[in-house]
């Protein structure tokens, strides 16, 4: 009966140990997956920034033409 239950024990060892092996290559699948996740996140923030940074400089650029514009037109005394 000892033995029956050491084989029995032994089996339900073994199948937790293969359960678990299971389990820590599903985590590093899914650490990887994540890590790329993450990555392009990251990308896709620096490309929004950089879009933004340029929508910046743009305004800044307008602004200025805007400003010479209307130092033209006061000099040409036009008005709207």
């Amino acid at each position: 009966m000892t033995k029956n239950v050491e084989n029995l024990l032994l089996e339900h060892l073994k199948r937790i140990q293969a359960e678990q092996s299971a389990s820590r290559d599903r985590d590093g699948e899914i650490l990887r997956r994540l890590g790329q996740i993450e990555t392009k996140i990251a990308g896709m923030s620096r490309e929004i920034s950089h879009g933004y940074a340029e929508q910046i400089e743009d305004r800044h650029a307008l602004d200025a033409l805007r400003d010479r514009v209307a130092r033209i037109e006061r000099r040409l005394e036009l008005e709207d």
